[in-house]
């Protein structure tokens, strides 16, 4: 596994978490809600937060219908009124007719009461294929990544393609404050050249996978066919500039994911080396047996120490006696470069199964993985980052085939 250190930005990252089935007892009141999507049955299902344990209790109404086709990202609107599902699209073998139907699309709900979504309706990006979604740091517009743009050319038997001719979009909406309704924002640099009027996208790279937007006005998009970084600057208006430097290499055998923290941006390589690296800083080892990264988050529990860890999600192990997943977690310095957090024995942490995507909750006390086994596993996080089972119940049953998650604070 590598990791890469590519840019200077600040972290106004949206993340995604999973929630799974908790147990119910006595705590210290909810401090906040969860949301994890599944592809299985393209649900989501709600859980509440226990603030004294980090234990997870089903919301009332939970599971609910993702609205769409393979749910796979999630952001909640900060203010925590309404949330977004971005559904990929595929074959429906639920025996029921999702709103939205089964191409992409982006479903809107409500955030009531206790956590209790409500459909509101459906949305469209520009491209084909989206996957993955962030709000800026002002909260008032959406970003949706569409791996394959309107205008893309991506069939190798189109006597048209060329090597230049396959691209992703990101398709920019406004948010409405009070319905929560997405209206799309043109692109007002560049005008269709057959129809003289603004692009409805803005172009990315090739096979685009994942977006991090950072507090500094910068946006990346991690595009996987040529493992590159697409860099843009975010302006007023939700618009999308493209930066001096158009295109980043990153050096990756196979990046897979891509995070906004501090004062970097970090990028996870899965390898047959297993170690990790910062482009400036040369390699650093990965913490054995961690193997297969798929996720990162930067953070930490808050005050001083917020923001100063970063745990990476591996999805396998290379030992083979011990076939875990775990969470890595590593200390962030001054200048951006990672040591590993020193807690011998236990760091890299065992996490269910196949994990997928990571979060904190709104108190910062406990991390989360969605695992792609149909589980939740919780930790929690001590002043200096190292990670423990917690107080009650550290894995829930989550809805089937776990994807991505959301988390928000109480809303009650």
């Amino acid at each position: 596994m590598k990791l890469s250190r590519i840019g200077r930005v600040s972290m106004a990252l949206v993340v995604s978490v999973a929630m799974g089935l908790g147990m119910t007892a006595c705590g210290g009141g909810t401090i906040g809600f969860m949301w994890v999507l599944g592809t299985q049955f393209n649900q989501i299902a709600g859980f509440k937060i226990d603030d004294f344990s980090g234990n997870l209790t089903q919301i009332p109404h939970s599971p609910f219908s993702a609205g769409g086709a393979d749910p796979v990202s999630i952001v909640v609107k900060p203010g925590g009124r309404f949330l977004y599902v971005v559904n990929k699209g595929g074959t429906n073998t639920t025996g029921i007719n999702p709103a939205c139907g089964t191409n992409g699309s982006i479903s809107e709900f409500s955030i009531g009461g206790q956590g209790v979504l409500t459909f509101q309706q459906c949305f469209q990006s520009q491209g084909n294929t989206p996957v993955w979604a962030a709000h800026d740091s002002t909260g008032n517009f959406l970003y949706v990544l569409d791996q394959v743009a309107p205008t893309a050319i991506c069939d190798t038997t189109n006597p048209n393609f060329t090597s230049t001719s396959c691209f992703g979009d990101i398709t920019v909406f406004s948010i409405d404050p009070n319905t929560g309704r997405l209206t799309l924002v043109l692109n007002q640099q560049i005008k269709d050249p057959n129809t003289g009027l603004q692009l409805t996208y803005f172009q990315v790279g090739n096979t685009p996978t994942m977006m991090a937007l950072g507090g500094a006005g910068c946006l990346f998009t991690l595009n996987s066919a040529d493992q590159t970084v697409f860099p843009y600057a975010v302006s007023t208006g939700g618009q999308l500039t493209q930066t001096t430097n158009s295109l980043i290499t990153t050096g990756a055998a196979r990046a897979t994911s891509i995070i906004a923290g501090g004062s970097a941006i970090y990028i996870t390589v899965g390898a047959t080396s297993c170690s990790l690296n910062t482009i400036t800083g040369g390699a650093i080892a990965n913490i054995s047996p961690a193997s297969n990264p798929v996720y990162a988050l930067v953070g930490g529990t808050g005050g001083s120490a917020a923001n100063t860890h970063l745990y990476v999600a591996n999805q396998s192990t290379t030992n083979s006696t011990l076939p875990n997943s775990s969470i890595s977690a590593y200390n962030i310095q001054s200048n951006g470069q990672l040591q590993p957090l020193p807690d011998p024995g236990n760091n890299p942490y065992p996490v269910g199964a196949g994990p997928v995507c990571m979060v904190e909750d709104p108190s910062n006390q406990y991390i989360y993985t969605s695992n792609g086994d149909g589980t939740v596993t919780g930790k929690s996080i001590s002043t200096v980052g190292q990670l423990s089972d917690l107080k009650r119940a550290t894995t829930f049953t989550a809805t089937g085939q776990a994807t991505c998650l959301a988390v928000s604070g109480n809303v009650d």
